[in-house]
């Protein structure tokens, strides 16, 4: 898996806030990390809500998407269902830029 693949994700049932269920993810995590069985994902939703904490993906899915940075989560491998898109080096900083101002690096 390498940095902006978009998967479609079982996150299981949400507790709280949390993304759940079937939804696509953009990796975010280096291959190296990814090849050790620990994935970095933020979950995508279609629902627009003008955080400043959402990325726009618009033209990388079927219907304009944003990936949720706020949600960073780690999951293994094995809740990856398909491959569903891939997000271009725009939209991988973009989503690297908000994770740098969430994590304070």
């Amino acid at each position: 898996m390498n940095p902006g693949e978009i998967h479609l994700c079982d996150f299981g049932s949400p507790i709280g806030h949390e993304a759940g269920f079937r939804r696509p993810a953009v990796v975010v995590s280096p291959s190296l990390l990814n090849r050790h069985g620990v994935v970095l994902v933020t979950p995508v939703t279609r629902t627009r809500r003008g955080y400043p904490t959402h990325v726009e993906l618009d033209a990388v899915l079927p219907v304009t998407s944003y990936a949720q940075c706020e949600l960073l989560r780690s999951v293994p491998p094995e809740r990856f269902v398909r491959h569903v898109g891939d997000a271009d080096e725009v939209h991988l900083t973009q989503i690297r830029l908000v994770l740098r101002r969430l994590l304070g690096l």
